[in-house]
């Protein structure tokens, strides 16, 4: 009998406990969701990831441990340790002639990732409608559930080589319309805006008065003669964009989660605000580690960037040798975005099939977005050696499609 009372309890107890509203329209992430299947899958090869397999440089790490060491072990502040804030002010400056104030204008947070949550929470009210890049990174379209705001896609097509037409963009903005996310180089399409692309989006939100969110995680990783161009620096942008980046990409520290966003005052004091609440500062240690990064490790960045491109162009001239794939060559970050359209294969079920068949951890491309559907993304952030077995295995396994 008591058994029975103790399960009509708990029945009852879970029946009462629904998740909130605001999760309705939430689910999880495709990319976590292969990355999960790649850990139960030790034979099979990861190019699901969005992480770059070298190590965080040495020295970085040795800083880091001799922070531990010293008992830098307590609270930070929560915008972040000082000599870190004044380092990313003169890196910023250097590199784009941006100038900000470090006890104001700058915040180091827990990733990009959460940079991008805090200026959602931050500034869209329930209602508003906000531009996001489709397809795009998984955590756009979820953020902005979140904060209770709209979000509106903004078509990233083929034919246009995965850029935003400017049409497309001017339509889009209605009243309603509130922030515009922009992500170049792209997450997943590998997309870099020319100067003038990059110029012209910038007068849109100038004219409309659109908050401007600008993931720039992937600036450092172009190629050929592409170059990233900070939106801020365009016209009338500075006072508008929040810049968000991070160590993770760049010095592949992913799982150290260091990020961090410029903005003018009136930008950044919100997201402070709500920072405070959500994690009171960054670990602490982690930050002299991306201080040493910032200051000492360019040479292992240059090194990195140089053997992506050698990987960049395997994947590409491989793919391209395999019937039923068409990819176009990226500009910058670390990942390819084939078309796959040919196999009449929802993207989920193809990269399903690579899994069991080729054994290859892939994302399919419905991950990203709507207009993601017909494409899979495949991040050369692994060995080369395995990128060539990879390819070997993928050919051999969609050959059983014919």
């Amino acid at each position: 009998m008591l058994k029975d009372a103790l399960l009509t309890l708990e029945i009852t107890l879970l029946q009462r406990v629904n998740p909130s509203e605001r999760l309705k329209h939430i689910k999880p992430s495709g990319i976590r969701r292969f990355f999960s299947l790649a850990q139960e899958m030790p034979d099979a090869i990861n190019l699901s990831v969005g992480e770059p397999d070298f190590a965080p440089p040495r020295d970085a790490l040795e800083i880091g441990w001799q922070a531990a060491k010293e008992g830098k072990t307590h609270y930070a502040p929560t915008n972040g340790i000082r000599p870190l804030r004044e380092a990313l002010v003169e890196r910023v400056e250097r590199d784009y002639g941006l100038k900000y104030d470090s006890d104001s204008e700058v915040l180091v947070t827990v990733g990009g990732t959460e940079a991008v949550f805090l200026a959602l929470m931050s500034f869209v009210n329930p209602g508003d409608e906000v531009l996001i890049p489709n397809p795009g990174f998984v955590l756009y379209e979820p953020s902005v559930f979140l904060a209770g705001g709209t979000p509106v896609s903004v078509p990233l097509l083929e034919k246009n080589d995965f850029k935003p037409s400017l049409n497309d963009v001017t339509s889009l903005i209605t009243n309603k319309s509130r922030v515009i996310i922009l992500n170049f180089p792209n997450n997943p399409t590998g997309t870099v805006l020319s100067y003038d692309e990059a110029a012209a989006l910038a007068k849109i939100a100038v004219e409309r008065d659109l908050i401007v969110i600008s993931d720039e995680v992937y600036e450092k990783i172009t190629y050929d003669s592409a170059k990233h161009y900070c939106l801020a620096t365009f016209p009338g942008m500075r006072e508008r964009t929040l810049i968000v980046n991070s160590f993770s990409k760049t010095y592949a520290m992913t799982g150290l989660r260091t990020g961090y966003v410029y903005g003018p005052k009136n930008l950044i004091a919100p997201l402070w605000l709500v920072h405070q609440y959500v994690v009171a500062c960054v670990n602490t240690i982690m930050q002299y580690v991306a201080l040493a990064a910032l200051q000492e490790a360019q040479d292992s960045v240059n090194n990195m960037v140089r053997e992506f491109d050698r990987r960049r162009h395997l994947v590409y001239r491989r793919l391209n040798e395999i019937e039923g794939f068409e990819c176009k060559l990226p500009k910058g970050a670390f990942y390819a975005f084939p078309n796959v359209k040919s196999f009449n294969r929802s993207s989920e079920n193809f990269a399903e099939f690579l899994l069991k068949e080729a054994r290859v951890i892939t994302v399919p491309g419905s991950a990203f977005g709507s207009l993601g559907e017909g494409y899979i993304r495949l991040s050369y952030a692994a060995a080369y050696e395995q990128l060539e077995e990879a390819l070997n295995r993928i050919e051999k396994a969609v050959k059983k499609l014919r």
